[in-house]
């Protein structure tokens, strides 16, 4: 795929990883159009910034998503590379009676999977015009391998994982090709709660999504999930426990 001279949308560009991907899109010359939730924090994150368009936008909202197709459609029309960043992780125990399991799952599954196929789909006739074309999906090391303190989370990156994999299949014979990046635990404001600060930086990760984007590696294991998802092909129990090492101390204070 090539890295420049694309018109790019990112989903979730303000903060972390998709910020770092919208420096780097820009600096080798595409036009990349990001979208936030919160438009003072957009506006904030964009400002300085040259060749790219903010538009304040939450995936989750049917409406929005129609809307934002539509104009798409009517400014953008060469747009040719969709890149789902937005995410929504809850820490909590299962465990925990006072938890509401369910409502947490189905906001993360809104967010971090139903969304993006939902957008992805009304996008598609846009993509398949274009001579060459990209979607790239955000998933997870925990795709593969689950974390107890953000289980519905990681629920939702393994059908995203699924999901993109079916996507890629079903378009292998046009002009839309489909990645995935997995990044490991990243030093992100996101991250903060699970110990992101002993993650690797965004820039790191931003990098890596680049020199694969270049070379049309479709899944990007960045950093440590690519041994854990060696280990785990070698001995799924031990890449559970390893992904879970600490996980007795947590239960002592989430109970």
């Amino acid at each position: 795929m090539k890295t420049s001279q694309n018109t790019v949308l990112i989903i979730g560009g303000t903060a972390g990883i998709g910020l770092e991907i919208v420096k780097q899109l820009i600096a080798l010359n595409n036009h990349v159009i990001v979208t936030g939730r919160n438009k003072e924090r957009l506006q904030t994150a964009l400002n300085g910034l040259q060749n790219v368009t903010p538009i304040s936008f939450d995936v989750s909202k049917a409406n929005e998503v129609d809307s934002l197709v539509e104009r798409i459609g009517k400014n953008f029309p060469n747009l040719n590379m969709v890149i789902n960043n937005a995410g929504r992780a809850i820490v909590y125990n299962l465990a925990d009676e006072n938890n509401d399991s369910f409502a947490n799952a189905e906001d993360e599954m809104l967010t971090n999977y139903l969304s993006i196929v939902r957008l992805n789909q009304k996008l598609l006739p846009i993509l398949k015009e274009q001579a060459e074309a990209a979607i790239v999906n955000v998933s997870s090391v925990v795709a593969f391998v689950p974390g107890i303190t953000l289980p519905t989370y990681a629920a939702s990156k393994a059908a995203l994982h699924s999901y993109t994999t079916s996507l890629r299949l079903s378009l292998e014979n046009t002009s839309v090709k489909v990645f995935e990046l997995m990044p490991p635990l990243v030093d992100t404001e996101f991250s903060k709660e699970i110990g992101g600060h002993n993650g690797i930086k965004p820039l790191v990760v931003a990098d890596e999504f680049i020199a694969a984007l270049a070379k049309d590696e479709y899944e990007i294991r960045v950093g440590d999930t690519a041994k854990i998802y060696d280990l785990f092909r070698q001995s799924p129990i031990d890449a559970l426990n390893i992904m879970n090492a600490n996980r007795k101390a947590w239960l002592e204070t989430s109970n």
